[in-house]
C-alpha cells in the first residue's frame, strides 16, 4: 500500500468514524442509559463485528448482490425494519433512577457484531474501504491491512460518543430528562434511514 493510499485510508476511516450514524448514535444511548462499563461490549461488538464485515467483503461477500440483486434488496428491507425497531427501544427504554444499576439490558456483544450487517452507513464504509483504498487486485493480505487499521482508528472514534452519554448522565437526573434523552436518540436513529430512502 502506498504512503497516498495509506493516508487517504486513514483520514477516511476517521471521518467515517467520528461522525454520527447508528452505531454512534446507539452507543451514546448506552452509556447515558448504563454507564461505561456495561456498554463495553456493545463498543468491543461493534468494532470487532466492523472488523470481520470487511474481511468478509474483501474476500468476495458483495459479489453475492451482483449475482442475486434480490438480496440487496431485501438487505435494505431488513435494515429499515431493524432501525425502526430499535428507535422504539431507545424510545421506550426504561431505567431505575433510584437504583445504581439500572434496569434493562444494553445491547450485547453479538447483537452489536450481527447489527453491523443490516447497519447502511457500516456497508457503505466497508465497501469504499475495500474497493477505494485497498489495492488492485485485492488480496487477502490488503483486505487484512485494511480492516485492521480500521479498527484500530473506529475505536477510539466510536469511544468518544460512548463517553460523550457517559458525561451526560450527570444531566439525565430525572425520568423526564433521561425520556428525552432517549426519545432524541430514538428519532435521529429514524433520520439516518434518510441515505436508505435516497436511494429508493
Amino acid at each position: 500500500m502506498t504512503y497516498s493510499l495509506l493516508t487517504g485510508l486513514v483520514l477516511f476511516c476517521f471521518v467515517s468514524s467520528i461522525t454520527p450514524g447508528p452505531n454512534n448514535l446507539m452507543l451514546m444511548a448506552t452509556g447515558a442509559n448504563f454507564g461505561a462499563r456495561r456498554a463495553a461490549p456493545h463498543a468491543s461488538g461493534i468494532v470487532l463485528g466492523f472488523t470481520f464485515m470487511i474481511v468478509a467483503i474483501g474476500l468476495g461477500v458483495a459479489q453475492l448482490f451482483q449475482i442475486y440483486p434480490l438480496a440487496h434488496q431485501l438487505l435494505g428491507v431488513v435494515s429499515v425494519i431493524y432501525l425502526i425497531y430499535l428507535a422504539y427501544k431507545t424510545a421506550t427504554a426504561r431505567t431505575n433512577l433510584d437504583s445504581p444499576e439500572p434496569t434493562g439490558k444494553p445491547i450485547t456483544f453479538w447483537q452489536a457484531a450481527a447489527f453491523q450487517w443490516v447497519n447502511p452507513k457500516a456497508w457503505t464504509m466497508a465497501l469504499a474501504a475495500v474497493t477505494v483504498y485497498a489495492p488492485q487486485p485485492v488480496t487477502y493480505k490488503e483486505v487484512i491491512v485494511v480492516a485492521t487499521i480500521f479498527g484500530a482508528i473506529n475505536l477510539p472514534c466510536i469511544s468518544v460518543w460512548l463517553m460523550l452519554g457517559v458525561k451526560m448522565r450527570r444531566f439525565l437526573t430525572t425520568p423526564a430528562r433521561l425520556r428525552g434523552f432517549n426519545w432524541t436518540m430514538a428519532g435521529l436513529l429514524i433520520l439516518s434511514l434518510a441515505p436508505i430512502a435516497a436511494l429508493n
